[in-house]
């Protein structure tokens, strides 16, 4: 089917006046640039994911290939003039397996988390992301543990699982203890599993901190421009002797430990200082 001429010059004109708005949009909206650039980070992602898929997959399903994946990704930070500063990296146990555990603020934590990835670490994520397009099987290829968290049932086996798989394969976890994205600048109560996996098996835990997006990111105003994020990684925590008894006290007291470094390094210049002065800010969030 041809089109007439008169369509054509329609076509023509709608496309003079996307290209006309589109940079107005840029340059006179912010929302709209906070639009562009999610919009823009998600497909790049899953489009980085359609590169990453046939060479994970000579692998298969395996640790390894969350490397891949890592290299893949870690020039994100540099489209978006996002800072990355890592200390503490020396904290990381250099040969046995441990559980991670990190705050959890937006989409944009997958960027300090390539930063600082160690080797043959997965992160575990909701049962979601696997049908996420490319990027699922992409998550899947790369070894990451997707849990169901509406079966508790299901989520507790998995677990168990997870904690036989840290001690035969040498394998490392990465996991939210929030349970949720925290778009508050703050740090909401810890979900406990990440801790009864740890002390089931007999590993460490290291806490690692990122510092707030909120000089250069926020959900609630739409803005999105560049900056810095600290990543601190903290000491590990035994848990040698540790029985599931000791379970809430232990996430309790790396939850402290943990706000008290979040404090820190979102006042200093690097991490969302003016928003945490603020009333209802991080200066404000109650233990």
């Amino acid at each position: 089917m041809e089109l007439w001429p008169g369509a054509w010059t329609v076509l023509l004109l709608l496309l003079l006046l996307l290209l006309f708005l589109l940079p107005t949009l840029w340059f006179c909206s912010p929302s709209a640039k906070y639009f562009f650039k999610m919009a823009f980070y998600n497909g790049w992602i899953l489009f980085l994911a359609v590169l990453a898929i046939p060479v994970c997959a000579v692998r298969g399903r395996n640790v390894e290939n969350m490397k891949i994946l890592r290299l893949m990704l870690l020039h994100v930070k540099y489209l978006y003039g996002i800072r990355v500063e890592v200390r503490g990296a020396h904290h990381f146990p250099p040969s046995q397996p441990y559980v991670v555990v990190s705050n959890h603020q937006s989409s944009l934590d997958l960027l300090g988390m390539m930063e600082v990835l160690p080797g043959r670490c997965v992160p575990i994520a909701k049962r979601e992301l696997l049908w996420a397009g490319s990027a699922g099987l992409a998550c899947w290829l790369a070894g990451v543990i997707f849990i169901d968290r509406k079966r508790t049932g299901d989520a507790i086996s998995v677990m168990s699982e997870v904690a036989q798989t840290l001690l035969t394969q040498d394998v490392r976890v990465w996991v939210f203890p929030e349970g949720t994205r925290n778009h508050n600048g703050s740090m909401l109560p810890f979900k406990r599993g990440a801790f009864h996996l740890a002390v089931q098996a007999q590993v460490p835990i290291v806490p690692i901190v990122m510092s707030s997006y909120q000089d250069f990111y926020c959900k609630k105003e739409r803005r999105f421009t560049s900056g810095r994020c600290q990543v601190r990684v903290l000491p590990p925590v035994p848990t040698e002797g540790l029985t599931p008894d000791d379970v809430p006290a232990l996430a309790d007291r790396v939850r402290h430990s943990m706000l008290t470094i979040f404090r820190e390094i979102s006042t200093d210049g690097r991490g969302g200082g003016d928003y945490l002065k603020k009333p209802g800010g991080m200066g404000e969030a109650r233990l």
